[in-house]
């Protein structure tokens, strides 16, 4: 969570990161359990260790847990648990092999770095450090059996972490740079070929000319198996009947918001009289009267301009104390606003420079103690207060607030409240301009005062726009009905006579859930890789703000090699050039570039100074084939036909000019120790490709 955030909420959170310096794939285990519904010993096997059902679904509720702000759904947890399952089991496989161990001194290092013990005060020496000796105390003497487990789990992750440090420094060992490799490089960009060429482009033969059978495209992927290959996938298509509230039903919203404005007459069963209950208008009770008829409760907060829709904020902002405007649109709800009254400057508008120190819930940019903090902190006021203008630039460098930093230390516009108190009381006690410093739990905050806006308070009563209940029974009837029909007919048929559109066929995984314009919809998926059901079945699924989906399964894809529909795409047009090559080649007789050229009916072109690291010819683009030929072929000499990317090409090497000589490799040494910065990311990749993975995630229900 932003440090802003949790300025706002007013009370210190502490959030327990269960992670540590493993990329992505080491993840915490969990407490609590819930999740899929069949029992099984394990979903899935990494080079022969299983993984365990129960402790799996223990990590994905945790991780769908922790990803639930950000809309994290079952399927991505479950993804994402599986991955690091697999990335941990394959990094304990190899440090098992190489022997790895560490010492005391890794492993306080590894702890350090978890954000739960190492920045723990409880775990703190008098300097504020971690002290090893205080967490071993607190683990023994610890009686809670679910703390002890968690510490256990901690230490047990540090120790993976501390001896993955120390695989990835013998990995990265292992990727280095030579002055050969930088002086090879510097030749790839300094050697320079020219040469004449004729080409002979493949658009040159139609299409027409060369056809490609679906026997040569098997045979094709079968020699490229792992490029080509394909997992078990379902072909979708389905139609939607929406249940929108219809322009009759907002009629009928929006009359009956007009209907709370008046006065109305209600017969009093005790009194046995008519009474006049006052409208939005007139009553006295607003509080009670928002609360009985909207569908938020009232709202004492006061409003800036800039909150209110854009298209009705002019009209809103301006209207006189009791007085309504409305009923209005707004988003999926009709409303009615009364207004209750102005402030000025109600809201506030500051900039802050914060600066933290060990023990606070803030990760701080240097080491540093409360009373070195306060030091740095009237340091920055002293030079902020006499130069103003500086404030945002020191606030980009020095403020530990990192989302706020970022824009010049600026919080926007914010009512009283929304801040921790000390800094709520500087802020509203002040005026526009002033600068100043205030203590919290966060640490200390530098606050430059930048402005003050005009609020109202409104009392708003808002109803959601939805269909009524003839709207919804009519959707319900017609899906009914399609879903009828096309079990009897065609798809396509049943949709043309009811007009509703087929969507485009959505080809799914297992475990996909991803529906086309329907976006997450594990149901649908779900189903349609379920024993019973069939090809060509139809089903109908409520889904809620879309309305009714009809789906039929369409296509039925076993693991193998790539459909060859979806296959042809890729592989014709690379066949058809192989095919396209032999037929120019044999036309491209002759022994000079001039009884070549005429023979394709092409004519003789040039290329100059073109390098192998840039091999890019003119008209043609980027030929390495072609100018490892040219580089290759004696001068003066025709070179053999050589296929390239755009067409087949005969060369004559004009001149080979080699690069000026050189010490300096400091350049290409440079780029090429780059790339080896990068190379550790592809070592595990490298490790799954060889390993021994059985996934069993499809056969649990989830």
């Amino acid at each position: 969570m932003a440090i802003l955030g949790k300025i706002r909420q007013r009370s210190f959170i502490l959030i327990v990161i269960i992670a540590l310096a493993l990329f992505s794939f080491v993840l915490a285990d969990v407490i609590q359990s819930g999740g899929f519904s069949q029992s099984a010993t394990n979903v899935g096997t990494i080079n022969g260790t299983d993984v365990s059902y129960e402790e799996f679904n223990l990590k994905v509720n945790n991780v769908e847990k922790q990803g639930a702000q950000q809309g994290m759904t079952t399927i991505q947890a479950m993804n994402q648990v599986w991955n690091q399952e697999i990335n941990l089991a394959l990094l304990n496989d190899e440090l098992a092999k190489l022997g790895i161990r560490i010492s005391e001194s890794h492993l306080v290092e590894a702890l350090k770095a978890d954000q739960t013990i190492g920045r723990s005060p409880m775990f703190a020496n008098e300097m504020g450090q971690f002290d090893i000796n205080k967490y071993r105390e607190y683990f023994k003497s610890s009686s809670n059996p679910q703390e002890k487990e968690e510490l256990e789990r901690i230490e047990r992750n540090a120790n993976v972490s501390a001896k993955y440090q120390i695989y990835s420094t013998l990995l990265k060992s292992g990727f280095y740079t030579t002055v050969n490799d930088a002086k090879f490089k510097y030749n790839l960009e300094n050697d320079k070929v020219s040469f004449d060429y004729v080409v002979v482009p493949f658009s040159s033969i139609n299409d027409s000319e060369v056809t490609v059978s679906d026997k040569e495209i098997i045979d094709f992927m079968k020699k490229n198996e792992k490029k080509y290959k394909s997992e078990e996938t379902r072909e979708i298509e389905f139609v939607t009947i929406n249940d929108n509230a219809t322009e009759s039903d907002k009629a009928d919203i929006k009359t009956r918001l007009e209907g709370l404005l008046n006065a109305k007459i209600v017969f009093n069963n005790e009194t046995n009289q008519n009474d006049t209950l006052p409208g939005f208008r007139a009553t006295k009770s607003i509080v009670e009267f928002v609360n009985a008829n909207s569908d938020f409760p009232y709202d004492s907060t006061f409003v800036s301009k800039s909150d209110l829709p854009a298209e009705y904020a002019e009209q809103i902002f301006n209207l006189a104390d009791g007085e309504v405007f409305g009923p209005y649109e707004y988003g999926n709800y009709y409303a009615l606003s009364r207004s209750m009254g102005r402030k000025s400057g109600a809201k506030a508008r500051a900039s802050h420079i914060l600066i933290s120190y060990e023990g606070t819930p803030v990760q701080t940019k240097e080491i540093r103690n409360k009373e070195q903090a306060k030091t740095k902190a009237e340091e920055i006021l002293a030079k902020v207060t006499a130069s103003p203008s500086e404030f945002a630039m020191v606030a980009m460098v020095e403020s530990e607030d990192t989302q706020s930093g970022q824009r010049g230390g600026d919080l926007d516009f914010f009512n009283p409240g929304q801040m921790v108190k000390p800094f709520n009381d500087f802020v509203f006690n002040n005026s526009v301009g002033k600068i100043g410093l205030v203590e919290s739990e966060f640490g200390f905050h530098i606050i430059n005062i930048t402005d003050r806006q005009d609020a109202i308070q409104l009392a708003t009563i808002a109803q959601k726009i939805e269909a009524s209940e003839k709207t919804t029974d009519g959707a319900y009837t017609n899906a009914m009905k399609f879903e009828q029909l096309a079990n009897e007919k065609p798809f396509a048929d049943a949709a043309n006579e009811f007009k509703l559109a087929v969507s485009p066929t959505v080809k799914s995984k297992a475990l996909d859930e991803a529906m086309g314009e329907l976006g997450n919809q594990r149901q649908i998926v779900r189903w349609a890789f379920e024993k019973g059901t069939d090809l060509n079945d139809v089903k109908r699924f409520e889904i809620p703000k879309v309305g009714h989906v009809i789906a039929r399964l369409k296509k039925i894809n076993k693991e193998g090699l790539l459909p060859i529909e979806e296959a042809r795409i890729q592989v014709e047009p690379i066949i058809k050039n192989n095919k396209k090559a032999e037929l120019i080649k044999a036309k491209m007789t002759g022994t000079t570039l001039d009884a070549i050229a005429k023979a394709g009916a092409v004519t003789v072109q040039k290329a100059e100074n073109v390098s192998l690291e840039n091999p890019i010819i003119p008209n043609s683009g980027s030929e390495p084939a072609v100018v490892g030929v040219a580089f290759s072929t004696d001068a003066s000499k025709v070179s053999e036909l050589v296929q390239g990317n755009t067409g087949v090409y005969a060369v004559k090497t004009i001149q080979v000019s080699k690069g000026l000589p050189t010490q300096d490799y400091t350049v290409q040494l440079t780029a090429l120790k780059a790339q080896n910065g990068t190379a550790l990311k592809r070592v595990f990749p490298a490790l799954k490709e060889k390993a021994k993975i059985k996934d069993n995630r499809t056969k649990f229900n989830y």
